[in-house]
């Protein structure tokens, strides 16, 4: 038996309490439904900036009523202080053991349009979660931190303690997130845990806007049979992850004892895709449903703050916290789609 599954078990025998900040996002609402299924106790907070009611809709269709009973949603922001220090007891006054923080604005782009806003969320924000967490003294806090962090660091693959200059306002405020963290082991003792996503992909993630990733944004297209745009000539890579890993490694990180806390873990797949690679994959995975998608890609010019290529170096996450991903990308592209065609529906 894997140690993921030892832990699940575990969990199972001796619920705990937990919140998931950003849970009505894509991968705080995943994060919900594996713990509502584990019979777990669960607080949600969001301000639905980028998460949305119909997740968490589709989390309560998917679990029993029991286990919906134990979620317990708080709708506000993570820049208000009070906010942050409310969710960290349930309202039944039940001390928090696990946060788990998501909540952030997302995407490079994002942040070269609008500086300011992000760095309000992802640091004044990720302060006010982290200084909240530690007056609770909460069991453990695992927080999402991104590969951006790399930033102009040539070397592949991509191993935790080599980072380079950040590329984009977005890349800053998640690095800022990792030494606060740091700052607080040293003066106050308090240890965290932040996992570098690398590109995680899956049901939930919205496919519209200005700011949606590759994936679901080419996957809708293709359904809708639209065109497809690829920045750069296509050879641009990446290490995309399917969600089911992501779950995973916070389940690992949030449970794990003190000896690997004050750590940052790759959470990637540890294998890259090129754009176009995966532009023949989502198209391959759709016609094994009956899409079929004739249409050529359109070359665009490469993304400003993007880095060329990403790989994650996955040992330290396998050796400290018993990660072994599950899914690879191909089968994450095939359980996707068939979401992304329900919905389509």
């Amino acid at each position: 038996m894997s140690r993921y599954e030892e832990v699940k078990t575990q969990l199972k025998s001796e619920p705990k309490i937990w919140l998931v900040t950003g849970v009505a996002g894509f991968i705080g609402s995943n994060l919900l439904e594996t713990l509502l299924k584990l019979n777990q106790k669960v607080v949600g907070l969001d301000n639905f900036s980028t998460g949305f009611q119909h997740n968490l809709d589709e989390v309560q269709s998917l679990v029993t009523e029991e286990q919906w009973a134990n979620f317990e949603f708080v709708e506000g922001d993570i820049c208000d202080l009070e906010t942050c220090r409310s969710v960290m007891t349930t309202d039944k006054g039940q001390k928090i053991n696990y946060v788990l923080h998501q909540a952030a604005l997302g995407s490079v782009p994002r942040s070269i349009n609008d500086p300011i806003t992000s760095n309000k969320s992802n640091i004044d924000g990720f302060l006010n979660m982290l200084v909240a967490a530690k007056d609770a003294e909460v069991d453990s806090f695992t927080y999402a931190a991104s590969s951006s962090t790399y930033g102009d660091h040539p070397a592949l693959p991509k191993v935790e303690e080599n980072i380079g200059n950040p590329l984009s306002p977005y890349a800053v405020t998640k690095y800022v997130n990792e030494l606060y963290a740091s700052v607080f082991a040293k003066v106050y003792g308090f240890k965290t845990i932040g996992l570098r996503y690398f590109n995680v992909f899956g049901p939930r993630q919205n496919p519209d806007g200005a700011y949606a990733a590759v994936i679901p944004k080419w996957t809708a297209a293709m359904i809708k049979n639209e065109e497809v745009s690829i920045n750069g000539d296509g050879e641009t890579s990446r290490d995309f992850s399917y969600v089911e890993n992501a779950i995973q490694l916070n389940v690992l990180a949030a449970t794990s004892d003190d000896s690997v806390k004050d750590e940052i873990y790759n959470m990637a797949l540890g294998d890259r895709t090129t754009l176009n690679q995966l532009f023949r994959s989502i198209k391959l995975s759709l016609e094994k449903y009956g899409i079929a998608y004739s249409r050529e890609p359109l070359f665009e010019n490469f993304r400003r703050g993007d880095v060329k290529h990403s790989q994650a170096e996955i040992q330290k996450s396998k050796q400290m916290l018993s990660y072994e991903p599950q899914v690879r990308v191909d089968r994450g592209i095939e359980k996707t789609s068939l979401w992304y065609i329900a919905k389509s529906n």
